[in-house]
């Protein structure tokens, strides 16, 4: 593995995972809400976000167990999932956190809530989570992107202090053929 950058003797992975590990000693609990950080591709978990994914983008396709799987073992990122009461998985939120020359960054990226668990809190409670784990990374800012249709979401993440910034964001598409 290969070291990482201004740890000495420590690899990327120990580096990563040391950082989240010290921010994040279990599930969190938000009113009836769990979230905690998915840490294997189980059958539940690679169902739920078959179901989840399908909810959330309609050209995206669902993730495989082993594509889940390269998602939980990355040291930079983190799929956190919502529970309800009764245990099922109702939401999901995926937190990447990477280095660059001018700082740690945090991306939260694909948060999707349940459409039979919207308007209780679950998108709330995987952000705060995502927003905890950030914080205690080292991460200044908190990066994300919602599309304008989605008014409840520009409306929670205004309410948790993000500012919309005056900036272009710009996606290059690749055919199969290029």
């Amino acid at each position: 593995a290969r070291a990482r950058p201004g740890v000495t003797g420590e690899t990327r992975d120990q580096g990563a995972r040391r950082a989240v590990a010290t921010a994040a000693p279990g599930p969190r609990l938000w009113g009836a809400v769990r979230v905690e950080e998915a840490t294997a591709a189980s059958t539940e978990v690679t169902a739920a976000m078959g179901r989840l994914v399908g909810q959330l983008s309609s050209s995206a396709r669902a993730p495989t167990a082993g594509e889940l799987q390269e998602l939980v073992d990355s040291p930079a990122t983190r799929l956190l999932v919502a529970r309800d009461e009764d245990d099922n998985i109702v939401g999901s939120l995926t937190l990447a956190l990477f280095r660059i020359p001018t700082g740690l960054r945090a991306w939260v990226e694909d948060v999707v809530v349940d459409e039979a668990a919207r308007g209780q809190g679950v998108g709330e409670t995987l952000t705060m989570e995502a927003l905890r784990l950030a914080r205690g990374a080292g991460a200044r800012t908190v990066d994300l992107t919602v599309r304008p249709e989605r008014e409840a979401a520009e409306r929670l993440y205004r309410r948790l202090g993000f500012k919309r910034r005056d900036t272009s964001v710009y996606r290059r598409e690749f055919s199969e053929r290029a």
